[in-house]
This record gives C-alpha cells, structure tokens and sequence, in this order.
C-alpha cells in the first residue's frame, strides 16, 4: 500500500514547448517589424506571406500562456 501523504516525485520539466512557443512569437514580432519596413525600405507593399508570418506572434501568446497555466498546476 502506498503512504497518500508521502511526498510525490516532481514532475519532469518539459523546457521543449515552451522554447517552440518563445520562438513562434519572435518570429511574428519580426514579421510584424518587417511589415512596418517594408514601406519605407523598398517603396512597396508587404507580401501576404508575411501577413501569415504575422499571425504566429498571436499564436505563440495563446499558447505561452497556456503553458503558464499547465505548468503552474500542483502535481496531484
């Protein structure tokens, strides 16, 4: 049988989603300071490409904060 109150083992770090959803979010702040260059640098309009780019800096939040919830849950 097994002591309920003895103390449980601490849960592996998984350090690899959160270092994806750090560099999806970088990667939409520099499409998104791209979009704002490209005007003034080239006299021309961004692609859509880079609109879709953008889109992962939104992404890369939602899912950060996701990440914070599910890793600051005690472990049962």
């Amino acid at each position: 049988m097994t002591n309920p109150s003895a103390p449980q083992p601490p849960r592996p770090r998984r350090d690899g989603f959160l270092y994806v959803v750090l560099g999806l979010f970088a990667l939409g702040l520099l499409a998104i300071i791209a979009i704002f260059l490209t005007p003034i640098l080239s006299d021309s309009t961004p692609g859509l490409w880079l609109y879709l780019i953008a889109m992962l800096a939104p992404l890369g939040f939602i899912l950060g904060l996701g990440y914070a919830l599910w890793s600051g849950r005690r472990a049962r």
